[in-house]
């Protein structure tokens, strides 16, 4: 008999030494009051990769404050952690990441049980198809400044949990594009190395009073290639959410937010651009997944219902490993070449959806004397909007070619080669039949975010003329596997491109033109 998910997850029970106390997470060993610290987490992935074969461990970058990034790769066959050695394998390849908020923990510690549970010979049937890249603890920095006042209301762990930024005060699930923070630098080159065919971003929510265990997303950009999102939305998730609510009796659904203001009510969610994980991913031609753990169920539950949803996700994409390959080398073959994509977009209004709205029980955290909300097993049903999806605005044609004169700001040059975007450079002057960008305005947001005030173009393309291109202009062609992102990255219109975050205020100042020019063939 097949059993519940619930049922073959494990929380250490048992005394200690029946487990190895250096296996135990710091929840299991506190009574779920506190969360794993760095060396922890640190400490038990060296000794999985110490006596387990189908783990190896590894480092990625180093944060602000000087740690090492740490990063277990899981499967049979493999010589090391190295890209190499996953990519020869030709299994799909999943990466699953926690803790990009440091206080937003349930998810590392999730991650730690799963990899215990793996090594002692759970699973086995996931490692026949995936190889798993595994980042339990991303923010690190974050992590560490434990206080036992941050987060506010959620429930636990009650002796404190990390703050939402890294050691710069920046926002990593903001810097997927401009890459202001040496985290993101190395997730994002992570990510170009190890190419997983699968993203699964995991975080706890802030926000509404829902009834909800768990909610997810899937990219919302809808400039994301079309068939990702039917998979995720019209299969994967669908089935997944039956699923966990045949077995388990946990409610998950699409995440949001509730607008209280518009009558009637309406389901949010948050944010279509890449600079945010999961969006990235999808503008990867990858199969990305949030997940957001309620703050207000306790901290135990948590880390279950986390469990839970990415252990469903990985016996789903085991099921269908084959079909996951199949679809991402489809949309990376598809040139958008000549498409129309939005540069921009906004809130799709849908029709009505019941969302199921909860209560919470107002508690005392004994350490530190403040109200926290503890969640009741209560739903209340209600009709409102949704807006959980979003609709492109500016559309334009996608060019063949994108042209940066040799004096474009070495930062550009710098991102994108670190996204993985191919690139050239002109060996000798050449003459081409290209568009310019004509700027008749700008505009620059007057509060600064992530330590940018981010700009806004107006204008229009002229029609195409003969320019010539001198020696050592960079040359990207669009029509490669990461062309969608090139896009996003190089028109003068989007909202979360080079335009957008400063990497060219200099030139645009100064000039009546768009400095980047395109040819459409």
């Amino acid at each position: 008999m097949k059993l519940p998910i619930l049922a073959l997850i494990t929380f250490a029970a048992l005394p200690g030494a029946a487990l190895g106390q250096e296996l135990l997470t710091a929840p299991e060993k506190s009574n779920f009051e506190e969360t794993t610290r760095y060396d922890g987490v640190v400490a038990i992935m060296a000794e999985l990769a110490r006596t387990s074969p189908l783990m190896h461990m590894d480092t990625f970058g180093v944060t602000v404050e000087g740690r090492a990034m740490p990063l277990l790769v899981v499967g049979h066959g493999l010589r090391d952690a190295s890209p190499a050695s996953v990519r020869a394998t030709g299994k799909t390849r999943v990466y699953l990441q926690g803790n990009i908020h440091g206080g937003e923990v349930e998810g590392k510690e999730a991650l730690l049980m799963m990899l215990r549970d793996i090594a002692r010979g759970r699973h086995n049937a996931w490692l026949d198809s995936l190889v798993l890249i595994v980042v339990p603890i991303y923010n690190i920095d974050g992590n560490e400044k434990i206080d036992v006042r941050n987060r506010g209301r959620q429930h636990g762990p009650l002796k404190g949990m990390g703050v939402r930024a890294n050691a710069q005060n920046l926002d990593l699930n903001r810097d997927h594009m401009k890459q202001d923070s040496p985290e993101a630098r190395a997730l994002v080159k992570l990510l170009a190395d190890y190419d997983p065919h699968v993203g699964i971003d995991l975080h706890t929510t802030n926000g509404s009073l829902h009834a909800y265990h768990l909610t997810y997303a899937p990219p919302l950009h809808p400039g994301t290639n079309a068939g990702i999102v039917s998979m995720l939305r019209g299969t994967m998730l669908p089935e997944i959410r039956q699923r966990v609510k045949r077995e388990n009796a946990l409610n998950f659904y699409y995440y949001g937010n509730v607008n209280s203001r518009a009558q009637p009510r309406e389901w949010g969610t948050f944010d279509h651009r890449p600079r945010f994980n999961n969006n990235y991913v999808g503008l990867r031609n990858r199969i990305a997944i949030l997940s957001e753990a309620y703050s207000y169920d306790t901290f135990v539950n948590r880390i279950r219902s986390t469990r839970v949803f990415v252990d469903a996700i990985l016996d789903h994409v085991t099921r269908n490993s084959s079909a996951i390959r199949r679809l991402t080398e489809q949309a990376d073959a598809e040139s958008i070449v000549g498409k129309q994509l939005p540069a921009r977009a906004q809130f799709h209004r849908g029709g009505q959806i019941e969302i199921l709205m909860g209560d919470v029980a107002r508690e005392m955290n004994p350490y530190s004397g403040d109200t926290i909300f503890r969640r009741l097993d209560v739903e209340k049903p209600e009709m409102m909007t949704d807006l959980s999806t979003f609709e492109g605005t500016d559309w334009t044609t996608v060019p063949r070619y994108y042209f940066l004169p040799p004096d474009v700001p070495q930062r550009v040059k710098d991102n994108l080669a670190n996204h993985g975007i191919r690139a050239r450079r002109l060996a000798r002057d050449t003459t081409i039949v290209a568009e310019r960008f004509r700027i008749d305005s700008t505009s620059v947001a007057q509060r600064p975010f992530q330590n940018h005030q981010e700009r806004t173009i107006f204008g229009s393309y002229e029609p195409a003329a003969t320019q010539t291109l001198p020696a050592g202009t960079l040359v990207v062609d669009v029509a490669q596997p990461l062309g969608r992102l090139a896009f996003y990255l190089l028109e003068p219109r989007s909202d979360d491109g080079y335009t957008n975050w400063n990497f060219l205020d200099d030139v645009i100042d100064e000039s009546r033109y768009y400095p980047i020019i395109r040819a459409l063939r």
